[in-house]
């Protein structure tokens, strides 16, 4: 992809990897999370897709819109179900699975460069990350954000710029790294480097080609 000499030059400008979390740092299954509200309200997978998701509702949530309070209140009355904080988080942690490879990416990136997560979200996902996900705490510390903070999300450009804002620091030196590639060209409208999440071995050789990870 790149030749030594223009691989040497953009690692010197990289200082931080930032990093989507469903579908890259993790599997999730948004099919159980759906079946699992449903169960709770008694009603059907279709049912909960279409009043949460189909309508639009998830994406205010995303955008922040609808503040969390707001947010936990709409989803319950939506899915006709006085859903508890602790049920949502429920739901949520069934659908998630840590993705081992990347979370060891992660950990040798450390060594040299900083890391963050940004992730298309309502501010519950950031703030309850330590019961949804426990493993990107010791990875990411305090800089895993949800797009809702920001009050818009990716693959809008001031999102990416709202974020880089708070973490101080220049977009051409932060690599951002998605699975849809909306989200990548957004990135790159926003003055970020970036890399379409498809597979591990893709993402490590495409490090590699950026001088970031070795062996």
């Amino acid at each position: 992809m790149f030749g030594h000499s223009k691989s040497a030059v953009v690692t010197d400008g990289i200082k931080l990897v930032l990093f989507d979390m469903d579908n890259v740092l993790c599997d999730y299954d948004r099919a159980k999370r759906v079946a699992c509200l449903a169960e709770l309200a008694g009603t059907t997978s279709e049912f909960i897709h279409e009043a949460i998701w189909d309508s639009g509702f998830e994406a205010l949530g995303d955008s922040g819109a609808l503040d969390a309070a707001d947010y936990l209140r709409g989803f319950g009355e939506r899915m006709r179900y006085p859903l508890s904080l602790d049920e949502w988080v429920q739901a949520r942690r069934r659908s998630m699975q840590a993705n081992a490879e990347m979370l060891e990416i992660v950990r040798c990136l450390r060594k040299t460069v900083d890391v963050a997560v940004l992730t298309n979200n309502t501010t519950l996902v950031a703030d309850h990350i330590d019961a949804l996900l426990p493993d990107l705490r010791p990875l990411f510390g305090s800089r895993i954000y949800a797009s809702a903070r920001f009050k818009t999300a990716k693959p809008d450009p001031r999102c990416y710029r709202r974020c880089l804002s708070e973490l101080n620091l220049m977009p051409q030196t932060v690599l951002f790294v998605d699975d849809l590639m909306a989200n990548v060209t957004g990135a790159r409208e926003a003055g970020l480097l970036a890399h379409h999440h498809t597979s591990v071995e893709v993402f490590r050789q495409a490090l590699s080609d950026y001088g970031l990870l070795h062996g």
